[in-house]
């Protein structure tokens, strides 16, 4: 037969304190490292999970609270847009009423200028009738009037024609 084939205990034996000699020394210089950086990298997998987890949260309130800031600023704007419409509504009332006063007033002024010019036009075509008529007068009479007849003939004359006129 042949000696490969053949079983040798002392090869055997041999064969399995190799094998658990090897199996030690791979267990404390590489199963060991290698568990412990396995481990080592599954704690960092996990904690980058868990930040990632509190980053999506995070953001998804972020998100959630500017959502409401945005919403309130749509709503302050409007509040903003209908005040100032408001404001510019009140304004040009306000500066419709006072361009009318003033058309009033100016109207006003106008009316009262109008009339003391009548009353000054009349007044004068009142006195002009009056010297017109003393002069008719004088002449019809043919007699020369003096100064002051004339004055209190004018007055005369005037208070009769302010008596017909009330």
């Amino acid at each position: 037969m042949n000696p490969l084939v053949q079983p040798d205990p002392g090869l055997f034996i041999w064969t399995i304190v190799t094998f658990l000699g090897l199996l030690w020394a791979l267990k404390k210089l590489a199963w060991s490292p290698l568990l412990e950086a396995l481990e080592t990298r599954q704690n960092a997998i996990r904690k980058s999970l868990d930040d990632a987890q509190q980053a999506k949260t995070e953001l998804e309130r972020l998100h959630v609270e500017s959502a409401h800031i945005l919403q309130r600023a749509r709503v302050d704007a409007e509040s903003i847009i209908t005040q100032s419409r408001a404001d510019g509504d009140r304004l040009r009332e306000e500066i419709r009423a006072k361009a009318r006063g003033e058309a009033d007033h100016i109207v006003k002024n106008a009316e009262r200028q109008i009339q003391l010019e009548t009353s000054r036009a009349l007044e004068q075509i009142r006195r002009e009738a009056v010297d017109l008529s003393v002069m008719i007068a004088s002449k019809i009479i043919q007699r020369n009037l003096s100064t002051a007849d004339n004055e209190k003939l004018i007055d005369e004359a005037l208070k009769q024609v302010e008596g017909r006129r009330n």
